[in-house]
């Protein structure tokens, strides 16, 4: 048995060290990057509002006010002075216009966020002026955990900011800047402190951030009792139920933002018959996996998980395998008919997911449905899913899925409007009567939150029932172990597994 950590442990040299299962970086970029990066990004850059998730609400962070019109298309945001970037220049509302209108310009996973923009003005070193082409929500859209951060694009002179990015080096004016980056390695990011940050370091604070890959729970864990580590972003129901158990450590549950989709293939393939889209979805054994998977993931209602406008409480699916037979039977398949075979891609070293995809392959082959089920990496998958040739790509694509900002929209303009070359639609949907009633959740959201709230409920039941693309078995349980000297920790569900440290607390 390994001892907890001893009564006096104190954080040496006031180092926070984070543990993550799989790779830190792929893009330095912060008007591009959209994946893991967020962990450390949220450290280094910041953002004109962050999103509380107490008040569900946007709140100060690089904009100390704002203010909108009547009609929310024109927004006003005063800036926090005398901030500066780690690259010595001021943080003034010349650069806020410049970054924004380069990350727009650069066209990235989630620079549709500034879709609705049609102008900013900097009228003053403190003041940017926005004005939009119709109503949004700007004061959320500016907390997003992606292509809203504010930096130096001037950082690299003459030369190419993205190389310049690319390199390891950072424009932000966060707390920590880039010490060092160890490319594929375990110990693979180092974070230091900032010190012209304007948040100060009064009082006992981590000076360092160290991010370290540890795929394997049961070596993670290990360094986390011994004291080697500070933070385990994710553990497993067993090792979630020893960190209650274990003196010196303290766990966290938190419902997420984030679930599980499973997307049908409308345009090609087998499923581009509704029928067998709606015995697939019959055939998920949605309590059994939620049960199986203890704790780890909650069941969901709908594509909008809880505490997001549009979420549906009533809504929770059922499997039903004698409704999918006669829906089978009603299109040549099923028992006793010719055999239906299914191709679906899921995340390879994702247990969670393969646990679902074998369960439903075992339902399915009980309803003359053979499902050829391959774990890809993720860019593997996408090959696969964005393949020219419609016969090479899936039936079903496996995948999960959570907002750029604290809002659904993310769900339906990346995964189901029809005429977006960036976005994830792997339902491959094309459907203008869902498309406009996408197009007009933005507007909604701005200036009617009960209209809103009805229009995200209509949509779900028309891609859900009536269309039926998309089944969603379950939203994500974020259960994460961490050592008692780390106070002030946190879970903010807009920004999945992201651990704010400047607001740490290191103590014995």
């Amino acid at each position: 048995m390994i001892p907890p950590p001893s009564p006096d442990f104190s954080v040496r040299e006031a180092t926070f060290v984070y543990t993550t299962g799989s790779d830190v970086i792929d893009d330095w970029d912060p008007a591009t990057a959209y994946g893991n990066e967020i962990i450390a990004l949220q450290n280094i850059y910041e953002t004109l509002t962050v999103y509380n998730p107490v008040t569900r609400k946007a709140g100060p962070r690089l904009a100390i006010s704002w203010r909108s019109s009547a009609d929310r298309r024109t927004w006003t945001f005063r800036l926090r002075p005398n901030v500066r970037f780690h690259t010595g220049r001021p943080l003034d509302a010349e650069a806020v216009r410049q970054s924004i209108e380069r990350t727009r310009r650069l066209g990235g996973p989630a620079a549709y966020i500034w879709d609705p923009v049609q102008s900013i003005t900097a009228e003053d070193p403190t003041t940017v002026v926005f004005q939009l082409s119709r109503p949004a929500p700007l004061d959320l859209i500016a907390s997003s955990g992606y292509a809203a951060y504010i930096y130096d694009t001037a950082a690299a002179g003459s030369g190419d900011l993205k190389r310049w990015f690319a390199s390891g080096r950072d424009a932000g004016s966060g707390p920590y800047t880039i010490a060092e980056w160890n490319e594929g390695k375990v110990a693979q990011l180092t974070l230091r402190a900032f010190d012209d940050y304007w948040g100060g370091w009064d009082g006992p604070r981590y000076r360092n951030v160290v991010f370290r890959v540890e795929p394997d729970q049961e070596s993670a864990w290990r360094r986390l009792v011994q004291g080697e580590v500070n933070f385990l972003a994710r553990v497993t129901p067993p090792y979630f139920r020893r960190a209650e158990n274990t003196p010196g450590v303290r766990s966290v549950s938190t419902q997420s933002f984030q679930n599980l989709l499973l997307l049908f293939n409308t345009a090609s393939g087998p499923l581009r018959n509704r029928r067998l889209r709606r015995a697939v979805q019959l055939a998920i054994d949605y309590r059994g996996v939620v049960d199986a998977l203890d704790g780890a993931v909650a069941p969901a209602t709908g594509l909008v998980p809880p505490g997001l406008v549009g979420h549906v409480r009533d809504r929770r699916p059922r499997q039903n395998l004698t409704q999918a037979a006669r829906l089978l039977a009603q299109a040549g398949y099923g028992p006793g008919r010719r055999p239906l075979r299914l191709t679906l891609t899921y995340a390879a070293g994702d247990a969670d997911q393969r646990l679902l995809v074998r369960r439903l392959a075992v339902a399915l082959r009980r309803l003359n449905v053979r499902l050829e089920a391959r774990a890809l990496s993720w860019q593997a998958q996408l090959a696969r899913a964005r393949a020219k040739e419609p016969e090479r790509r899936q039936d079903i694509f496996v995948m999960y899925w959570r907002p750029d900002y604290a809002d659904a929209y993310s769900w339906y303009r990346n995964l189901f409007h029809g005429d977006d070359p960036s976005s994830l639609n792997f339902a491959y949907l094309k459907d203008e009567k869902t498309d406009e009633r996408i197009d007009a959740l933005p507007s909604l959201f701005a200036t009617d939150r009960t209209a809103a709230q009805k229009a995200y409920a209509d949509l779900q039941t028309r891609l859900v029932d009536e269309l039926a693309v998309v089944a969603v078995p379950w939203v994500v349980v974020h259960q994460r172990a961490y050592l008692g000297g780390v106070r002030g920790y946190t879970d903010n569900p807009a920004y999945p597994n992201v651990v704010f440290v400047h607001s740490l607390t290191p103590r014995g």
